[in-house]
């Protein structure tokens, strides 16, 4: 066993038998920086959101996943401090893509939106406010960069040429229908999915299967669907609160990051406690 990586959340470990360990810490990034700060049970939170989420559409995509039972990997996972956070799965060849998919326009898309009409290459309909649901979801790749570096916007068109018209349609397709299936449960739930990003990868066939994490507060834009209006910001429950404070001490997404108030701390972490209750049912 070796690790293989520590990224700005996940720290991979090759078992060097066609497995991996990938353990969840508690660490939190923003705008591609990593905090100084850690948020307590964050790491559990993703872990077992990650499972609920393979388990419920494992059946539409193949996932990575092959247990979450620290009993079922190495001795060294047996300790407590690895409780809940590892994730035994397959290892894969991973395409360097991260595959965006937004039914709501909010963020960087919203920005673009007011400035061009269009995000990311595709024109929508005029007269959307922040938080507006988009006729149908719509499907933003970006590069996936090294610690340090930013994501870029690319098009659909740039995927095909990366990996072919064959697979980079199969990119398109799996993501959106995840998407789809997935918030379709989560207003059920009270919950609706903003826009998230899916990871995937091949196998030894060169079957597509989605991999890393799948629908976490890290990697989505959860709100509350009871009080949700368009036209205005809506409560969330993930990464944003973060981000917000981080613009209101003009954080400049370059220098070192500031260190978080306690207060700010609690608050993600009550949030990330929150969502995973309301979608699954059951308390991290």
């Amino acid at each position: 066993m070796k690790k293989l990586a520590s990224g700005k959340v996940r720290d991979i470990y090759d078992l060097e038998d066609g497995r991996l360990v990938i353990v969840t810490t508690d660490r939190i990034s923003a705008f591609d920086v990593i905090m100084n700060d850690t948020i307590l049970g964050k790491g559990q939170v993703l872990n077992k959101m990650s499972k609920f989420w393979f388990d419920f559409t494992k059946d539409v995509v193949p996932n990575h996943m092959i247990s979450i039972q620290n009993q079922d990997m190495p001795e060294k996972f047996h300790d407590d401090e690895y409780q809940d956070r590892c994730m035994l799965v397959k290892k894969l060849f991973m395409l360097p893509v991260e595959c965006i998919v937004r039914g709501y326009i909010t963020g960087s898309g919203f920005e673009s939106y007011k400035k061009t009409g269009s995000v990311c290459g595709i024109k929508l309909p005029e007269g959307l406010v922040e938080a507006d649901e988009l006729p149908e979801p719509i499907y933003t790749p970006t590069t996936k960069a090294a610690i340090g570096f930013h994501d870029k916007h690319i098009t659909f068109e740039d995927t095909v040429c990366m990996f072919g018209s064959k697979l980079a349609q199969e990119l398109k397709e799996a993501s959106i229908e995840l998407y789809t299936m997935c918030s379709a449960y989560a207003k059920e739930h009270g919950v609706i999915i903003a826009d998230t990003k899916f990871e995937f990868g091949l196998d030894e066939w060169g079957n597509l299967v989605v991999a890393d994490e799948m629908l976490t507060p890290d990697s989505s834009r959860f709100w509350d669907a009871a009080s949700y209006i368009p036209g205005h910001s809506p409560k969330s429950f993930d990464k944003q609160y973060l981000r917000d404070w981080l613009k209101a001490v003009h954080f400049d997404k370059v220098s070192p990051p500031p260190q978080l108030p306690t207060s700010i701390k609690h608050i993600t972490a009550i949030k990330y406690q929150t969502i995973f209750k309301m979608l699954t049912g059951f308390d991290c």
